[in-house]
């Protein structure tokens, strides 16, 4: 290995490629391998935003439940029963034309073959593929009204996070530190997690910075038995040595960077070195599971095998949470498997099966702890699904109205807001787009959209790009 030399131009030295390519096994043991393009953290001064809320916040944290693919809200949460009336018959022309990733759309109407009850001293509406969460209605506020511009699943799921159908802008993971900071130096502030070995559409580009400085990005953790790869500092190196190599590639990467002021990901890159060494402090001991007692583990499902890989990534949320992580996504589905095309019994059967037990699992731990007034629970998919039918036992993709729910954090539950028209189609009162969505998810975090504001290429951007209002009927306090 050739000798370093402070001096840049001197005959032995060795460049920072070199370098990295050379040393590569000796900085393995920094949990840098699956950073190195899930470049995250903690939101750093350098970008010359107050960190701070506006006004007094009603939670603390997010922790967004993300049903990837689509679910039916006609079949959750939103009874239908004048689609039994008109089973089989065309859509009324008082609703269409309806546009599809396909083109116009000519189905016959299918009624939902699921059974509704009341729950909770509220009443509210939800069928039986969810029993479990139904304990919780009481704690629910079902916003039936939920309606977005994403026809397929691609810029459904963009739109979600970015509140743009369009790749490029930051996600409100993103926006959130970015406005907040860090709660905890030695932790990601937005952390993603996806489920089983599936990929969820746009990958990465669902929690990027856009173009705010890329230390705001997530940090995508795998749901796994190691939700960090090669955090674990190998036994043979010390803390001395670790440091030091810690020093000599910030060394190295400040004088590259010293020509290249305006490369926020050359400076993300140094502060993740940064995270990744304070990470293998703390954050072994907030994904270690085990410390979790029997009926912990059980109350999120994870002692059967149906359950057990979502509740283990709810039971990391809440871990996560409880030390100071903002923002937390987990996906359930990756890879679009709420998508239902066809066999929506099949579909939607299994994966409310291995969701609702870690939901609402979830949703009592929290509970039970005094966590869930400062965390916002969020769940829901790019959009919903059509009344009609495709190949007979499937329904479309559905953005023109659909159902989201939201707990703790400020919340007032057991109320449902807003409704579809008769069979599901259209939201028609108290509609709820996206950018509102955001708009009030980031107003309980004490962050005024309006005020959010990040100066790019001269513009004044915010992250619900100029629009959204929140919604009070949400507000415990309102």
């Amino acid at each position: 290995m050739k000798s370093f030399h402070s001096n840049p131009r001197g005959s032995g030295y060795l460049n920072r490629r070199d370098m990295l390519q050379q040393a590569g096994a000796g900085f393995g043991s920094l949990a840098l391998a699956s950073l190195m393009q899930q470049v995250g953290g903690a939101a750093g001064a350098s970008d010359g935003f107050p960190k701070g809320p506006h006004h007094t916040p009603t939670a603390k944290s997010v922790i967004f439940l993300f049903m990837e693919g689509g679910p039916s809200h006609i079949d959750l949460f939103d009874p239908k029963p004048e689609l039994e009336k008109l089973a089989g018959k065309p859509l009324p022309e008082s609703f269409g034309p309806i546009i599809t990733p396909m083109g116009e759309y000519d189905a016959p109407l299918m009624p939902s073959k699921r059974k509704w009850a009341q729950h909770g001293q509220s009443g509210l509406w939800v069928s039986d593929w969810l029993p479990h969460t139904a304990e919780h209605a009481d704690d629910l506020a079902v916003i039936r009204s939920c309606w977005a511009n994403g026809l397929n699943h691609s810029n459904g799921v963009c739109q979600m996070n970015s509140g743009s159908i369009l790749g490029g802008r930051p996600s409100l993971g993103s926006w959130v530190t970015y406005g907040l900071g860090t709660a905890n130096e030695n932790l990601p502030a937005f952390v993603v997690i996806e489920d089983g070995d599936g990929h969820v559409i746009n990958g990465p580009r669902n929690w990027s910075a856009g173009f705010m400085p890329a230390s705001h990005q997530g940090i995508a953790l795998n749901g796994s038995k190691s939700p960090i790869d090669f955090l674990k500092t190998p036994d043979k190196v010390g803390a001395d040595r670790q440091a030091a190599k810690l020093r000599l590639l910030n060394d190295i990467n400040r004088q590259h960077q010293a020509e290249r002021s305006g490369d926020s990901e050359l400076e993300a890159r140094i502060n993740s070195y940064e995270l990744a060494f304070r990470m293998q402090a703390q954050a072994p001991e907030a994904v270690d599971l085990s410390q979790e007692t029997e009926r912990t583990q059980a109350m999120y499902g994870i002692d059967d095998k149906e359950t057990a890989s979502f509740g283990k990534n709810c039971l990391l949320a809440r871990r996560l949470v409880e030390r100071g992580v903002r923002f937390v996504q987990l996906y359930h589905g990756a890879g679009s498997k709420w998508d239902s095309h066809s066999a929506i019994e099949k579909n939607h059967g299994k994966m409310c099966m291995t969701s609702d037990k870690p939901v609402a699992g979830l949703l009592k731990d929290l509970k039970e702890r005094g966590l869930l007034d400062s965390t916002l629970v969020v769940w829901g998919g790019e959009f919903g699904r059509t009344p009609m039918s495709e190949k007979g036992d499937g329904r479309d993709h559905n953005a023109y109205g659909f159902t989201m729910w939201m707990a703790g954090g400020g919340v007032r539950g057991g109320q449902t807001i807003g409704k579809t028209d008769e069979i599901g189609l259209h939201a028609i009162e108290d509609r709820l787009h996206v950018h509102d969505l955001h708009a009030t998810i980031l107003h309980m975090l004490g962050v005024d959209h309006w005020k959010l504001v990040y100066s790019h290429q001269g513009r004044p951007e915010r992250a619900t790009q100029n629009e959204g209002n929140v919604c009070k009927k949400l507000l415990k306090n309102a």
